[in-house]
């Protein structure tokens, strides 16, 4: 990449550009590959792309403008959704006191580790200090026993925009494990199990199409084992990506049905129809800005981020080539009726018209930040009434008639925008493997596979494996057992265990 800018460079001086004025900043590559070192890859990719910046207390970032427009329209897309389905955002304070927090033994236990407290009034020490919440069903729910009283109350359905605090301690990664996120939660109650289990996977199907339909990431919908639930919940469900190049799953959302449990520890009682005194059935579920580092991991590559068109807050940065004698402010008029013509038509499109910089230095900078289409302007496009158009996905140029702009530019993005799918979706297939025996099983998760294996589905089991592949990458747990079923023979036998198998489920090493 610096190679090009520097030939581009001195053919801009041979041809008697502005040489003081164009910078001869060549440092804007990645020191690291995505295959040889891929830690150290996505640490570069996140800070150089401007999507975050490292801040002064360990796990804490700062999301910058160009992350922060992702999340806006993954907001703007699930908060309507859940608007359709009656859904009413709220807010609840940070603070959590702690006998609210104690009061679900199993909720508690499962993020006591994590849990931030306040001790301190300036030099005062509090009398009883005060959590962070690290989610909010105990900051909730003491106040949706207060609200529900009958069954007209019900269903009541919340959701919060909001940050928690997770006191994280292992391997602090931007996005995908930092002490402080962005995130949704809902929390609902109903009058019927029926209504509980029937929004969780409408919920889930929302999460779905962020991932599938907007970063351009393939997953897999299934149920959490009982070791892997949410701490104190009835059932979890989740959508679970996987990241080829490390071998790893990842978490990308869940849906959880809370069954009773909260209910029963904290009073929310109704008065059903027929008079009688019942329990609420509840729902929890939440993605964060998780999401974001998921779609940088699976999409970005040796040049820095690649965006899908439909999260990309600049989806086409135009760009003008002057040559020496060139008609320069044609083609800077021609580079601003392009804008204006993308922009009226619903493309978010810009233009990069510094001049204290070569055309050479602005692809790489724009490569770099992940804009899906990169438009060219020079003195032959000028001539010939076209532009080019260059695709980041996969480097492709096109030239397209000035007067085919739009329908051409629209065209473009919805074959990035499915490409990136496609691609993630055969490397992230070809890493699949079906085993049946322990042998395969260790074979596979040293070749980092994402495993479909089947299995007795008993806790013990799923832990002896943890104890059995513990080492230096990390145990293999169960990713989740996938809705879509494949057959069982019966007679199959659990891989681990040698019992019965009950069903298939995925497995390997995770985030």
């Amino acid at each position: 990449m610096a190679g090009t800018e520097d030939k581009k460079k001195s053919s801009a001086k041979q041809s008697g550009g502005k040489k003081k004025e164009v910078k001869k900043e060549t440092g804007l590559g990645l020191s690291n590959r995505k295959a040889d070192n891929f830690g150290e890859w996505y640490s570069e990719v996140v800070v150089n792309g401007e999507m975050i910046e490292y801040y002064d207390i360990s796990g804490c970032y700062i999301l910058r403008p160009w992350a922060m427009s992702i999340w806006e329209v993954m907001q703007e897309f699930f908060d309507a959704e859940i608007k359709k389905m009656k859904v009413k955002n709220c807010y609840f304070p940070l603070f959590v006191s702690p006998g609210v927090l104690q009061k679900e033994k199993d909720h508690v236990e499962g993020f006591a580790p994590e849990v931030a407290w306040v001790t301190k009034s300036g030099e005062t020490d509090l009398e009883i200090p005060i959590a962070i919440r690290p989610t909010s069903e105990t900051v909730m729910y003491p106040y949706y026993s207060k609200w529900i009283r009958g069954h007209r109350d019900l269903p009541l359905k919340l959701n919060q925009w909001c940050n928690v605090v997770r006191w994280e301690f292992s391997n602090p990664t931007p996005f995908i494990r930092s002490r402080e996120f962005l995130w949704q939660e809902g929390h609902t109650a109903f009058a019927t199990k029926e209504e509980a289990d029937a929004e969780v996977l409408e919920i889930l199907e929302l999460y779905r199409r962020i991932y599938e339909e907007y970063l351009a990431i393939p997953i897999i919908k299934g149920k959490k084992s009982e070791l892997e639930k949410f701490a104190g919940g009835l059932y979890t469900t989740s959508v679970e990506a996987f990241i080829p190049n490390t071998g790893r799953g990842i978490q990308g959302a869940t849906s959880h049905c809370l069954g009773q449990n909260f209910a029963k520890m904290f009073e929310i009682n109704f008065e059903n129809e027929k008079g009688e005194k019942a329990m609420a059935w509840q729902n929890s579920w939440a993605y964060s800005t998780r999401t974001i580092g998921v779609m940088v991991m699976v999409h970005g590559d040796d040049k820095g981020l690649v965006l899908p068109p439909k999260v990309a807050s600049v989806q086409v940065i135009v760009i003008p080539v002057p040559y020496k004698d060139a008609d320069t402010q044609g083609i800077f008029d021609a580079c601003s009726a392009t804008v204006n013509s993308l922009l009226e038509a619903g493309i978010r499109a810009d233009s990069d018209v510094r001049d204290n910089y070569s055309p050479g230095w602005k692809y790489s900078h724009w490569e770099m930040k992940g804009v899906p289409l990169r438009i060219e302007i020079g003195p032959k496009d000028l001539a010939n009434k076209q532009v080019r158009a260059v695709r980041r996905d996969n480097s492709a140029k096109q030239d397209i008639p000035s007067a085919d702009l739009v329908e051409k530019v629209k065209d473009l993005l919805h074959n990035i925008q499915q490409n990136l799918f496609n691609e993630a979706k055969q490397k992230r297939d070809a890493c699949v493997q079906v085993i049946h025996t322990w042998d395969e099983f260790v074979e596979a998760l040293n070749q980092r596979k994402m495993i479909l294996a089947p299995w007795c589905d008993e806790e013990e089991v799923e832990v002896d494996v943890k104890a059995r592949t513990k080492g230096e990458m990390g145990a293999a747990k169960t990713l989740c057992s996938p809705f879509d079923q494949p057959e069982l023979p019966e007679g199959t036998k659990c891989f681990a265990s040698g019992k019965p198998a009950r069903k298939w489920t995925y497995w390997g090493r995770s985030y």
